[in-house]
């Protein structure tokens, strides 16, 4: 089976191929013998009823430096594709919303991995609160008030953005801690949205389990450890992978929420869990992959393509 391809993400000329999943994907796909393309999101347009963009033919290849050669830019018709993968890095803003809005007019006919809309209404740090019994007690707001109320109530505590990604602004702040009023101050003025509160897991510094599944099953795990001065264990932010084997209590997790997964045709997911405790469930753009086969896991990349496969015959 030859697949057309289509891969919206960001400029593929910028990319650390070193870690990046979108273009471990893309290595597999190519391997299969589909063809490849890429566009980035701001060249998407609405025309009339139909999807189109302008896009580059993709070849590519795992070398440092000199990763991928493009075709000349076309204008095209998404419809005419079998597959668009939608893979451009947060922030989940309003221009990433309507691309998923735009997406959506290609099914059924077209396979959108991840399904647009369910990646629109599944935020990934609020789609977790579906599964309360298996996260630390967390609270959304920007009332001071309700977090005030939150630190008496469970000591230490991390607040980080909602629609944050890749570690950024997460902060520890401690049950009296003389700083809390001027973050409090500086996440007010800085985002308009709510944002995460959740009681500090202190076994954070012996890793943050990142959990692929795979059509809503477990895959591959890798666990960042991370640096020594930092509570965030992002590998963009100066984490340690290490190889890993779930515990039955992540494999409780995995069970619990892959049917959610798979209902909703978030074919490619990234979890994060922290002790035991699940603390986001990544739908936009997951990350892992290379660093889980580095370790001598199995090939994801691999698995994704069986499944887009099996669901295009």
């Amino acid at each position: 089976m030859s697949l057309r391809v289509a891969v919206q993400m960001d400029p593929i000329e910028r990319i650390n191929i070193s870690g990046d999943s979108t273009f471990a994907l893309m290595l597999e796909a190519q391997a299969r013998g589909h063809e490849l393309s890429v566009y980035t999101p701001d060249r998407l347009s609405l025309s009339g009823s139909n999807v189109v963009t302008t896009l580059r033919p993709a070849e590519v290849r795992d070398t440092a430096g000199d990763h991928v050669t493009l075709g000349d830019e076309r204008r095209v018709d998404l419809a005419d594709f079998d597959v668009v993968m939608l893979r451009q890095d947060p922030p989940f803003d309003m221009a990433y919303i309507t691309t998923t809005h735009l997406l959506e007019r290609l099914q059924p006919k077209v396979l959108v991995a991840n399904d647009p809309a369910h990646v629109r209404n599944a935020p990934e740090k609020i789609f977790v609160t579906l599964f309360p019994e298996l996260m630390p007690e967390t609270l959304i707001t920007r009332d001071r008030a309700e977090i005030e109320a939150f630190r008496r109530e469970h000591g230490d505590i991390v607040m980080k953005p909602l629609y944050g990604n890749g570690g950024a602004a997460v902060f520890k702040v401690a049950v009296r801690d003389p700083n809390f009023g001027s973050l409090y101050d500086l996440f007010a003025a800085t985002f308009r949205e709510p944002w995460v509160v959740q009681a500090f897991l202190p076994k954070v510094s012996q890793g943050d389990k990142r959990i692929i599944l795979i059509d809503g099953e477990f895959a591959g795990a890798v666990n960042r450890v991370p640096a020594e001065d930092d509570i965030r264990s992002n590998m963009v932010r100066g984490g340690a992978a290490k190889e890993t084997e779930l515990s039955d209590r992540e494999r409780e997790i995995c069970a619990r929420i892959g049917p959610a997964l798979r209902e909703r045709g978030l074919l490619f997911t990234g979890i994060d869990v922290i002790d035991g405790k699940l603390t986001e469930i990544n739908v936009t753009s997951p990350t892992g992959i290379r660093a889980v086969k580095k370790l001598g896991g199995p090939d994801i990349a691999a698995m994704f393509w069986d499944a887009v496969e099996k669901k295009r015959a």
